[in-house]
This record gives C-alpha cells, sequence and structure tokens, in this order.
C-alpha cells in the first residue's frame, strides 16, 4: 500500500513537471493560422526562423480584429487582419495588459512565448502596465520601470536588480496552427 501511494505521488508530481513556470495570472488564448497569412506575414516567418521574436497585441477596429506585431531585429511593425470566418470567431485573451512576446529561440530552434510585461513588476509592484522593449538588435527586452532586462532567447533575467525571469505562457505550433495559452 505505501508503494502503491508513492508511486501515485510520483507519478502526479512528474505530471506536473513543466506546467510550473506557467504564469497563470492574467489569462492568454492565442490563436494564429499561418495558412490564412502567407508570407511575406512577419509572424508567419518568425515561425521558422530562430532568433527572431514578435510583440502581438490585438484590437478590434471596425468589427474586425487586427493583430499588431513588432519584430525584435529591426522594430518593423504589421497590421495582420483576422477577417476569416474561422478567425472571427476566435476569442483572444493576452496576458496581463494584451501582449504577449512570441518566437523560436535561437539556443535551442524551440518555440516559446512570454508575457508581454515586465514579470518583476507585475509581482513586486501590482498593476499590470510595464511594457517591454526590444534592446541590442532584439536580443533582450528592457523595462523602463525598474530597469531589468531580458535575454529574450531564455526568458532570463540579463542586467538589472536580482529577480525572476519572464514569465512563460504554453506554446505550440500544432498542425501548423500557432497556439498560445496557460
Amino acid at each position: 500500500m505505501k508503494r502503491s501511494l508513492t508511486l501515485l505521488l510520483c507519478t502526479l508530481l512528474m505530471a506536473c513537471v513543466g506546467d510550473e513556470n506557467i504564469y497563470r495570472e492574467y489569462e492568454c488564448r492565442f490563436v494564429f493560422d499561418p495558412t490564412l497569412h502567407p508570407l511575406p506575414c512577419q509572424l508567419t516567418a518568425m515561425l521558422s526562423t530562430p532568433g527572431q521574436f514578435m510583440k502581438i497585441e490585438t484590437s478590434v477596429q471596425q468589427g474586425v480584429r487586427h493583430l499588431k506585431t513588432t519584430r525584435n531585429f529591426d522594430g518593423a511593425t504589421e497590421d495582420i487582419r483576422l477577417n476569416t470566418e474561422r478567425e472571427s470567431r476566435q476569442t483572444y485573451a493576452l496576458g496581463a495588459n494584451n501582449c504577449i512576446i512570441v518566437g523560436v529561440s535561437s539556443y535551442d530552434n524551440i518555440l516559446v512565448a512570454y508575457e508581454g510585461q515586465c514579470a518583476n513588476c507585475l509581482k513586486e509592484l501590482g498593476g499590470r502596465n510595464y511594457p517591454l522593449t526590444w534592446q541590442n538588435s532584439g536580443l533582450y527586452l528592457h523595462c523602463s520601470k525598474c530597469n531589468r532586462t531580458y535575454n529574450v532567447n531564455n526568458g532570463v533575467l540579463a542586467e538589472g536588480n536580482a529577480g525572476i525571469a519572464l514569465y512563460r505562457y504554453k506554446v505550440s505550433l500544432d498542425g501548423g496552427i500557432l497556439r498560445v495559452w496557460n
């Protein structure tokens, strides 16, 4: 009986590994179909390019959902209209202040997604408006509020006062569809 309980406990703990770093304070739910937005769409291009990251924000203008993307290495922006029937049925929630950061790490070619606000300011100060800006050709994300800088490829704190890494979201490229959630 004791061995069964220990085995069950170990199995449950192992099932939770990986979820412990997922940010759950604010809802994140994002879906993007690159087949509906072929190249030169910069978000579609980012999905296969290590080291490229996008800030993604969403808004509704005249009844049509738009994505505003900002590329890390050159700051180029793009307005993507999500106007197909399938896209218009999706509901979106992009974390603390309507901004997520998604990209392919140049360290290990893994797709990653981060909260678009400074993790340390969210944790220490409350509120939710602590935007991160690209620095050093998009290799880093910087918070002007606390003056911390994060490495975009792994989310760890690179400069500034001691603190935590960027908050992460779950991300997948499932059947060609980009999904980010918590």
